[in-house]
């Protein structure tokens, strides 16, 4: 397993480093998916992740599910968008076993780089994520999240030359931020979960970091999961715009998860499908995630991730 996920990360990243010689013909908002640092699992199923989520897809998406499961996992993610010229690499580390209160905690790093030829924009995502169960139906979590992102370059669609006015910022930082999320997670029956989310709630003002405020309804057990989340953007468009996503997830055979999802964007007005699989073991899980964005803006996400789950070695206390 470990031999064909490296061959098809190379080949991933042959594939990008082709494309990202040329300019995205692609309006920048695209690639940035709204600053949203998604992995293999969340990528695969459309971002349906706020209810039924666990481990690093909870300190990205609802910090309150950090504590949703017993582990203590490090892991690495990527995403490719071979259209958009975007490509982000990351690290993470959860840890809900060590603190005997449960009190868990998450920490990642995201580096972003998006159209290099053109907008040449980089950021720098970082992320400290605590919850707590308040009871065993509901917990509470909050992240503080810093994002530092600058651009060198312009579309080089656009007739003017290198400007203020044509976005030719000459490595000019346009956000530096620290804002935060909290999330709650409740937990009315065995497999049902309902969550909210609010994410940037400093409200920067910025689409760089756009206010959102979210729900998820999600039922889920060791073998299956099936959610949908609703989003509402207040800050990235002239007015609100809401996306909807379904996810739907199975695992095969107890070491194969299958997934498929969905995703509406009505501020694009556009629809994207998508679908992934993955491999997990005690020790390690392993993931991939491919989004296809229909319509006007058409374009391919690919998420890879790979976690290691050290609370498999015994060193880390008993696992629930």
């Amino acid at each position: 397993m470990s031999a064909s996920a490296g061959a098809t990360a190379l080949v991933v990243l042959l594939a990008s480093a082709r494309v990202l010689a040329q300019a995205s013909d692609l309006p920048p908002e695209v690639g940035y998916n709204y600053s949203d640092m998604e992995t293999a699992r969340s990528g695969a199923l459309g971002g349906a992740v706020r209810a039924v989520s666990s481990s690093i897809e909870a300190l990205h998406s609802n910090p309150a599910n950090l504590v949703a499961a017993r582990v203590y996992h490090l892991g690495g993610m990527a995403q490719f968008w071979p259209s958009a010229n975007r490509q982000s690499y990351g690290a993470a580390v959860v840890d809900s076993v060590v603190s005997r209160s449960r009190l868990a905690g998450g920490l990642s790093v995201n580096w972003v780089f998006q159209d290099p030829d053109g907008l040449d924009r980089k950021a720098l995502d970082g992320r400290f994520a605590l919850a707590f169960p308040v009871s065993d139906k509901l917990a509470l979590g909050g992240a503080v999240r810093y994002l530092d992102l600058n651009e060198d370059g312009y579309p080089r669609d656009r007739v003017l030359p290198p400007s203020a006015a044509s976005s030719g910022l000459r490595r000019d930082t346009i956000a530096k931020d620290i804002t935060f999320d909290a999330g709650l997670s409740l937990r009315p029956a065995d497999i049902v979960v309902l969550s909210v989310v609010g994410q940037n709630l400093t409200n920067p003002g910025h689409g760089f970091l756009p206010l959102l405020l979210g729900g998820g309804v999600g039922i889920g057990s060791r073998q299956y999961s099936a959610e949908v989340d609703v989003v509402a953007d207040f800050t990235t468009y002239e007015d609100t715009k809401l996306r909807t996503m379904v996810g739907l997830e199975y695992l095969a055979g107890n070491n194969y998860p299958l997934r498929v999802g969905y995703r509406y964007d009505a501020g694009l007005k556009n629809h994207a499908i998508s679908a992934g699989a993955g491999f997990v073991s005690r020790e390690f899980s392993f993931d991939v995630g491919v989004r296809r964005l229909l319509g006007e803006y058409a374009t391919t996400a690919i998420f890879v991730g790979l976690k290691y789950h050290v609370e498999s070695l015994g060193i880390a206390g008993p696992v629930e």
